[in-house]
């Protein structure tokens, strides 16, 4: 459904083109904070498209800023946009606040590149090697472990959903994620199975590393993902920028700048040129898979 990819988005677009059209005017963020009566960390907020904006809002800022009538108009429309929830709204406190961008951002996206140094990545990820990924002294109780896991079977589906059309995924796994135990020798057999079950699907492309290749950019830059979106309206808006995700235990970065981008698109070319073909990367995986059967 439409609505599943939430507002986050609009809030993306609404702040880019607000802080754009502040900085066109030379307005600085404590002269706009100033003028609105506003707090400095409300505007910054807005224009890192980090919550819903009033309408009211978007209408005195594009007045500080001489913004036409035409464009304040679509700008108020991109506020109201801005209200919408996505699903994971609905699991609350399981969905981290840094982690609910990505989520919509994920849900937003036309193609997903990923890289994968460590683990399956969740949206490949069976419910079983999901649950095992959390260690007997996790501080997570097990319900909070069962809501959380929950929401990673729930993202799964926009990979096989019918409106609006599925991202495609390329996802780039080391030959460790493959061989790193995770739940025992069952559960990752079956993991393995469900990958090459999931790089069926027309829109799903599983490629491994060898470790034989070596040190190479990805196992400096670590797992990343790399998202583009579509045009927006039917192609006569431009798209959203990419946007590159990265994250650690308690957070994330999300890097947009142009030669955050080029750093990570040269990194993400070097790791295609390394990675076995879509065919010889499933021998590997069954090859695997019947390997940890037989211990």
């Amino acid at each position: 459904m439409a609505e599943d990819i939430g507002s986050t988005v609009p809030r993306r677009q609404l702040g880019r083109l607000l802080r754009q059209y502040r900085t066109e005017a030379g307005v600085t963020l404590d002269a706009a904070a100033e003028a609105l009566e506003y707090s400095r960390q409300k505007i910054w907020r807005i224009e890192c498209g980090m919550g819903a904006v009033r309408v009211l809002d978007v209408k005195a800022m594009c007045e500080l800023y001489g913004v036409s009538d035409e464009l304040t108009d679509a700008m108020k429309g991109l506020a109201t946009e801005t209200k919408s929830k996505g699903w994971w709204h609905a699991y609350g406190d399981a969905v981290p606040s840094w982690f609910e961008l990505y989520v919509g951002l994920e849900s937003a996206a036309a193609n997903l590149r990923r890289y994968d140094e460590s683990l399956i990545p969740g949206l490949l990820q069976t419910r079983r090697y999901a649950l095992g990924l959390y260690h007997p002294g996790s501080r997570l109780s097990v319900e909070e472990r069962e809501r959380a896991v929950e929401v990673r079977m729930q993202r799964q589906s926009l990979l096989t959903r019918r409106l609006p059309k599925p991202p495609r995924l390329e996802a780039v796994l080391s030959e460790a994620v493959l061989r790193r135990p995770v739940g025992g020798a069952a559960v990752m057999t079956n993991q393995l199975n469900y990958l090459l079950e999931a790089a069926q699907l027309p829109n799903v492309s599983v490629r491994v590393v060898p470790l034989a290749a070596g040190p190479h950019p990805g196992a400096v830059a670590g797992s990343f993902v790399v998202l583009d979106f579509p045009a927006a309206k039917g192609g006569r808006a431009a798209p959203e920028p990419s946007v590159v995700y990265s994250e650690s235990l308690t957070g994330a970065l999300y890097l947009d700048k142009p030669d955050e981008l080029a750093a990570y698109e040269s990194t993400w070319n070097g790791l295609v040129a390394l990675a076995f073909g879509e065919a010889e990367s499933r021998d590997m995986i069954k090859r695997i898979a019947r390997e940890m059967r037989h211990d």
